[in-house]
């Protein structure tokens, strides 16, 4: 364990307790500690965040998109802290009566939030989202192993001490299965259900800090929207007898939630899917698959685990520097990337697919990478975030309703292909072909 924490930029929060701790956030101003979390936070597998980009290979289009999984993990529990507060605020009458809380139950319910939302990403391999395609095959869930899955293996080994051990663990009883529960979203009872739409759901503390925080680094206003507007209308909703109260926020919110559902939409399709920031998730897919033994990560499980945080940043980086990596490697190390040839509208249409088989037929071996979009912006139905009105002809009704704009918006399937830059001239004759324009 880690136990020197003066490189930390923490400093104490002027209280007189010795408990209490501040570390300053670009995105949030001071995002407050406790003993226990501080000790958390020394603990090697979550400094190892320290050395995972938030955005992999995005400095390369957007030199300031530099941040990493650390500052991001500690936005995502002052985010998920403040919804929590909001709620209990808004909604306390609701809690007792669903759950029958007293003062312990809120207190405990609080620390266990805050510490699945610290939490929840000490899973991720090098560069993040980019690596996530390598991944192992989980046999028992006949699917691949999600960073969900690594966090709760991680949380359960690596930190059950730090967790259960720690002197406020008695006036708070938590264990390591229990915040790893609600990471994986295996918590089964009514209470573990609803907290965990504040971890990952359509409205959840993880959305909102990256958002504002990729925004912050990057230099873009796509991913801005009313943080503070949207916090304070939230609350727990009653839902039908014998199902756990759900998420939603009041009727003076739903443009906040509105706009957070664009954000997500302009990040996605100016920053996330930009031409040349796909084409570096190319290549270091690539490097990673020829760096990897066996071309994947370790699994989850015993000593694999423990393998599998040795891989950071830090690590590819450095074999990317002897030479290793192959075509890839050479690329991500001479900024000599794959060109986009053609990118399909947003929404593909069935006459687009169509001509995008005939671009296959003419480009040949020239084409050397296809990245396709398969993005719902927001899911309508049971998980429709609810808002709550005062009108009694409609006192529930969905953000969907409420928003045409929300109600309207369709999954992006958009389809990018890419040929080395030395291809591109013939290239572009065989997409002119394919299109008729030639």
């Amino acid at each position: 364990m880690e136990q020197n924490c003066s490189y930390l930029d923490v400093m104490a929060a002027g209280l007189n307790s010795s408990d209490r701790y501040e570390i300053r956030c670009p995105v949030h101003g001071f995002i407050r500690l406790n003993d226990w979390e501080m000790a958390i936070i020394s603990q090697s597998p979550f400094q190892r965040l320290r050395r995972i980009r938030q955005l992999a290979w995005t400095d390369y289009v957007y030199p300031g998109g530099m941040h990493t999984r650390f500052e991001h993990s500690l936005g995502v529990m002052h985010t998920a802290t403040l919804l929590y507060d909001s709620i209990v605020s808004n909604s306390r009458g609701v809690l007792e009566s669903e759950f029958a809380y007293d003062e312990t139950g809120f207190k405990r319910y609080r620390q266990l939030v805050r510490m699945a939302a610290l939490l929840h990403d000490v899973g991720h391999g090098p560069f993040s989202h980019a690596g996530e395609d390598l991944l192992p095959f989980n046999q028992g869930k006949n699917q691949p192993y999600r960073h969900e899955d690594y966090s709760a293996a991680i949380v359960r080994t690596h930190f059950r001490s730090a967790i259960e051990d720690h002197p406020a663990c008695i006036n708070t009883p938590l264990t390591a299965d229990d915040v790893a529960a609600l990471i994986e979203g295996t918590a089964g009872a009514k209470q573990g259900i609803f907290w965990r739409d504040i971890i990952s759901g359509q409205m959840d503390a993880d959305r909102m800090d990256y958002l504002l925080r990729d925004s912050h680094h990057i230099g873009v206003g796509y991913g801005k929207f009313d943080l503070h507007r949207l916090v304070s209308t939230v609350q727990a909703i009653p839902a039908a007898s014998g199902r756990p109260p759900r998420l939603g926020i009041s009727e003076g919110g739903w443009h906040a939630a509105e706009a957070l559902v664009l954000a997500r939409y302009f990040m996605f399709t100016q920053v996330y899917f930009h031409k040349t920031r796909v084409a570096y998730d190319i290549h270091l897919r690539g490097a990673l698959r020829a760096i990897l033994p066996g071309g994947k990560f370790p699994k989850p499980e015993g000593e694999e685990l423990n393998e599998f945080l040795k891989w950071d940043d830090w690590r590819v980086l450095g074999r990317l520097s002897e030479g290793a990596g192959g075509e890839h490697g050479e690329r991500l190390r001479t900024r000599n990337h794959f060109r986009r040839i053609h990118a399909t509208n947003e929404v593909c249409t069935e006459e687009e697919l169509a001509g995008l088989d005939r671009m296959r037929a003419e480009l040949g071996t020239m084409l050397v990478a296809e990245e396709s979009a398969s993005k719902s912006w927001y899911k309508t139905g049971m998980t429709d975030i609810p808002i709550f009105s005062d009108a009694r002809d409609r006192p529930i009704a969905p953000l969907s309703r409420y928003s045409s704009v929300i109600a309207n918006m369709k999954s992006n399937n958009q389809v990018l292909l890419y040929v080395r830059p030395e291809n591109v001239t013939a290239a572009k004759e065989a997409v002119g072909r394919a299109l008729g324009t030639q």
